[in-house]
């Protein structure tokens, strides 16, 4: 009947303090308690290990608290699994800054409800995103990492694969991978 916390930021850069401090408010970090903690992004979940950690620890009884859904899952299919297995080891889920808890009638509705909602904001993230990228080649920007050759080292390499040079000796002398090489040669 432990009291399992976990927390999620996307980056390096962002801090968990407000989140550890709400589970640990909650109960968290009571002697049965835990908090799984990682900065990961949340878009997947095949590699968040703290996640998954998280999930093998989590016992019949116990109640994995988060503080918003969006920390869980980004989408309603990783949603619907984490759901899934919580489901099944029978263990309830609470949601600190949503009101939730699904082991009420209401907290698993509005579970279901938050998780579409989490999977149609990133849809519009991704559109506004493609969006974006779409109006930067438009206006003939250079997306991507600037070239690591210039135009004349380019038709200079070009020039020695054609007279027999090895695919080694060019990655060595113009201080470029493999794929590299062959991604320039066939452009």
């Amino acid at each position: 009947m432990a009291k399992i916390g976990y927390a999620r930021v996307s980056s390096t850069g962002q801090s968990l303090d407000i989140q550890l401090d709400k589970l640990a408010a909650y109960g968290c970090t009571e002697p049965d308690g835990q908090i799984f903690q990682e900065k990961k992004s949340g878009t997947s979940t095949d590699k968040r290990i703290a996640l998954a950690e998280c999930l093998r620890h989590v016992r019949k009884g116990d109640t994995l608290v988060i503080t918003k859904l969006d920390r869980l899952a980004r989408s309603t299919l990783d949603l619907a699994k984490i759901a899934d297995i919580l489901k099944k080891k029978g263990v309830e889920l609470v949601v600190l800054d949503q009101g939730m808890d699904t082991a009420t009638p209401a907290g698993k509705l509005l579970f279901d409800m938050l998780g579409a909602v989490a999977e149609f904001e990133n849809a519009i993230r991704s559109e506004r995103q493609a969006d974006g990228i779409a109006k930067a080649r438009a206006n003939k920007v250079h997306l991507g990492a600037k070239s690591k050759l210039t135009d004349q080292q380019l038709t200079e390499m070009r020039q020695k694969r054609a007279s027999g040079i090895l695919i080694k000796d060019l990655m060595t002398e113009y201080s470029l991978s493999k794929a590299s090489v062959y991604r320039l040669l066939a452009e």
